[in-house]
């Protein structure tokens, strides 16, 4: 009996041990550590994910979409999971219509993610169901979408391949249209994976002062004309001369930036009206005049004998086609676009007052547009000072600018002497707030009597000079041509000297004495011999499409 009480007393007392540990165990987890294990029980549940917001849209002024986003389905494979890679290779080859050597490659490289093809069509994932590749998976993403194809594209730009914007508004405004970055917890639980929503917050939205309509018809008449003239490559530039707001900026060639991966010269994706130097010809000389005019060395009246050539030290300059002139006024000079004129109003200005006003019209420097990549020249070798160089540069021979800084300075001759800042955007939208952008102008570089006078003058050359052809009946306009030799340094070309390759352009503005645009058109070596019969026509029908779609009234019946 005593060896029965003996036992249960011990196992009684092994229970009130093993209890007290049980009891001590919970404690210390529950109590003296309970912060330690909550934080490793939610580190294994909860895992934290960087989630980005959508990406903010663009729109044209009048509201229609340039850029936004779509959710579309993408093949991708995990190569490492792929053991019949010739085979997969080859099925993958005929169900998306890709090569199937670059797929083979991809499908061999050691890692667990490698992308195939964007935005596939339901015919091809349901085949790739039915084919159940091993090592193959179709997912839904969020995609950049440009509804309107190749319209804008130099002005858009693109989302490239790492989520960043590249070129054009893409690029300069990246990071305010760019999607709020945060961390989204994923939690694990008996049930499943699932996600807490913190709402990462969408980018800003940006409202440009582009004109769908008349973007539109910049692009169809630069296609068109390049059916007949060849040139090799165009820019048209349609700005406000009061404000700077830029209602269209078309080139050609363009591109699909939906489909900016299949482009082969990515050339293309520059902008020329911003992106490219040229030297401007004749379109240059009411600049000349104007610090001329300015300075009182010379009126639009002013007269001086042509004889066709004129010599600077050793050099001699000759007219367009040796043509002699006669005794001619400034506004002849103008309107028959005499090089022997420049170089004389130049002259009678001098040289170090003719460098003052280029450097007033800001031709030395970038006009800050609102789109990535803006370049200039620091027309390094016009700098050096030599006579020939400041002769040359009167008729725009010898000095280098993009044509958005052509643009900007022939504004301060249309709106009375300031120039402008040009500009792509006009409102930035988000949830929060509306910015809208300001036109930035300057103090005056130019009278307004010799804007005036200038005006005046370019309204002659359009009547009765080379830019006839511009003339629209009811109107003034205002324009100049300009048609310039393209030099081997700018083909790329080890020589000296100029090519027989030429830019032609014509700027003009409208109504010439209370102007609404202002256009400007440049065309890279076109099949004719000057800008009279190329880029004259070209602003011909912009403008009156302008006039038409604004409905201005006409300066007289």
């Amino acid at each position: 009996m005593r060896i029965i009480n003996w036992r249960i007393n011990l196992i009684l007392i092994l229970l009130l041990l093993f209890s007290a540990t049980i009891i001590g165990r919970l404690i210390y987890l529950q109590i003296l550590n309970r912060d330690l294990f909550r934080a490793l029980a939610q580190g294994q549940q909860k895992i934290p994910k960087l989630v980005q917001g959508e990406r903010g849209e663009i729109f044209f002024s009048g509201g229609q979409i340039l850029a936004t986003n779509i959710n579309e389905k993408y093949v991708f494979i995990s190569p490492r999971e792929i053991e019949k890679k010739e085979e997969t290779a080859k099925l993958l080859s005929q169900t998306l219509n890709l090569e199937e050597g670059l797929l083979f490659k991809k499908i061999n490289k050691d890692n667990l993610f490698e992308p195939i093809k964007y935005k596939i069509v339901k015919e091809e994932e349901d085949t790739l169901k039915k084919l159940n590749l091993v090592g193959v998976y179709v997912e839904e993403a969020n995609f950049r979408n440009y509804p309107q194809g190749s319209l804008a594209a130099q002005i858009s730009g693109f989302l490239g391949g790492e989520g960043k914007g590249q070129y054009g508004l893409e690029g300069y405004y990246n990071d305010i249209l760019q999607g709020e970055e945060k961390f989204q917890e994923e939690f694990k639980s008996p049930f499943g994976v699932g996600y807490l929503n913190i709402g990462a917050k969408k980018g800003s939205d940006i409202i440009l002062s582009i004109d769908y309509n008349i973007q539109f018809m910049a692009e169809k008449l630069l296609k068109d004309a390049a059916k007949n003239l060849e040139f090799e490559s165009g820019q048209i530039i349609v700005i406000d001369p009061n404000s700077g707001e830029i209602f269209a900026m078309a080139n050609f060639p363009t591109f699909d930036p939906n489909e900016y991966s299949a482009v082969e010269d990515i050339n293309v994706f520059q902008n020329g009206a911003i992106q490219k130097i040229f030297e401007p010809g004749s379109v240059f000389k009411p600049i000349t005049m104007a610090g001329a005019i300015e300075e009182k060395k010379i009126t639009p009246q002013t007269t001086y004998v042509d004889e066709g050539k004129v010599k600077i030290g050793g050099y001699t300059i000759y007219n367009y086609d040796g043509r002699v002139w006669g005794e001619q006024s400034m506004t002849g000079v103008l309107e028959k676009s005499i090089n022997t004129g420049a170089v004389f109003a130049e002259d009678q200005l001098g040289d170090k007052k003719f460098l003052d006003y280029i450097d007033k019209f800001k031709i030395f420097e970038k006009t800050g547009i609102d789109l990535q990549g803006e370049i200039f020249s620091e027309n390094k070798n016009f700098k050096k000072g030599y006579e020939i160089n400041f002769a040359t540069a009167s008729f725009g021979q010898g000095i280098e600018m993009t044509p958005i800084q052509l643009a900007r300075s022939f504004c301060a001759i249309a709106n009375g002497g300031k120039l402008v800042k040009p500009y792509i955007v006009k409102e930035i939208s988000n949830n929060e707030k509306k910015t809208e952008i300001k036109p930035e102008v300057s103090e005056p570089v130019i009278s307004s009597k010799t804007a005036s006078q200038l005006t005046a003058m370019l309204v002659s050359v359009v009547e009765n000079g080379y830019g006839k052809a511009a003339r629209i009946p009811g109107y003034y306009i205002a324009g100049k041509t300009g048609t310039a030799q393209i030099s081997w340094s700018a083909l790329d070309e080890n020589k000296n000297g100029y090519s027989d390759k030429t830019w032609q352009s014509f700027i003009g503005f409208a109504p010439a004495f209370n102007p609404r645009f202002l256009i400007l058109v440049k065309l890279d070596n076109p099949k004719t011999k000057t800008a009279e019969y190329s880029a004259v026509p070209i602003f011909h029908d912009l403008a009156k499409y302008i006039i038409n779609l604004w409905q201005i009234p006409p300066d007289y019946e």
